[in-house]
């Protein structure tokens, strides 16, 4: 037999969410190539900036030869240039040459010095490709398996695989929209008050805050999505995964709260044995409210002060006297009418 607790008592709510990393690179070639190795543990942390893959250079590396040959041819151009300047500049006043000759080759400088710039951009694009025949990471962040195989041919649309950042990782769920109300009007779920039960039941050790909230109510359901932020230095929590966000709602005031296993249920309806100082029994039908660990809040049909049978509930009848035994026991026995 359980006496009828009075106090304080949080409610809590709980939403089905999803994880997904703060940032998920794609990871793409920008070059083509054939290729040729691995250069990462999947599934592992990677840094930024850190080889992943090795593309065939060859053909990079002869784009880069090419470049810096046609940039010698237009250096010598441009070399020849200034010197048919520099010659002809004293035998125009000299009158030995004209001056459309002097401003053939003045022409003929600038459009050598385009030359030269053009070349150099050549070079510099043809060199850009060659490291990019190695792809790195853009991020850090968990490296994921890998789509391709050593001899496939890559192009800029090939996602070879995905790094995502996971410290933070973010928690998407949906609300309703009363939910979001009062979430908008009290700050629920601000400054690390957002709790993340995982899979196994587990409590994860960080507690979150509510990051950011949808623009709009989906007008087929009435919720609108909610992303949290929960600090995951280990990396122990992954893109994908499910996990349920929990956070404190309201606090009920002076709430009566019995043992969960002193409530039964038949059709919808909930009933107790509540037990009076004759160790009369007398079934009475309540209305349950939110969980509280092990118990149960009561809204409706006991008092301050009742006493109720915790097991043994359907074997009961009205009128039954019974010998209660205390909670610890765990029991009520029935002392008249059998089992």
């Amino acid at each position: 037999m359980a006496a009828v607790l009075r106090q304080d008592v949080p409610v809590y709510q709980e939403w089905v969410g999803t994880m997904v990393g703060n940032v998920d690179a794609d990871i793409r070639p920008k070059v083509d190539g054939f290729l040729l190795k691995k250069l990462y543990s999947e599934g592992t942390f990677i840094n930024k900036g850190q080889p992943m893959f090795q593309l065939d250079q060859r053909q990079s590396q002869a784009a880069v030869e090419q470049a810096k040959g046609q940039l010698e041819e237009a250096r010598a151009a441009q070399a020849q240039a200034e010197i048919d300047v520099k010659r002809y500049t004293p035998l125009v006043q000299q009158r030995a040459v004209s001056q459309a000759e002097l401003d053939k080759a003045t022409s003929m400088r600038r459009a050598a010095t385009a030359q030269v710039a053009a070349a150099e951009a050549v070079l510099d694009n043809a060199e850009l490709n060659l490291t990019w025949a190695t792809v790195v990471s853009p991020i850090s962040g968990i490296a994921g398996i890998a789509k391709v195989g050593v001899g496939d041919l890559m192009t800029p649309t090939t996602v070879m695989t995905t790094v995502s950042a996971v410290n933070p990782v973010y928690v998407d769920f949906s609300i309703a929209e009363q939910d979001y109300l009062r979430f908008a009007r009290d700050k629920t779920g601000r400054g690390g008050s957002l709790e993340l039960i995982l899979g196994d039941g587990s409590a994860f050790p960080n507690r979150g805050h509510a990051l950011v909230v949808n623009r709009e109510v989906d007008l087929r359901t009435g919720t609108i999505q909610v992303r949290a932020e929960f600090p995951n230095p280990a990396n122990v929590l992954r893109p994908g995964q499910y996990a349920r966000v929990r956070a404190k709602t309201d606090e009920r005031k002076d709430a009566l709260l019995i043992p969960q296993r002193a409530v039964a249920e038949l059709q919808g309806i909930y009933q107790v044995g509540v037990v009076d100082s004759e160790n009369k029994v007398t079934i009475r039908a309540v209305k349950p409210g939110p969980q509280f660990g092990d118990m149960w809040v009561i809204e409706s049909g006991l008092q301050p002060g009742d006493k109720v049978v915790v097991d043994g509930l359907q074997r009961l009848r009205d009128g039954m006297i019974v010998t209660p035994s205390d909670f610890k026991d765990t029991q009520a026995k029935v002392a008249h009418g059998g089992e």
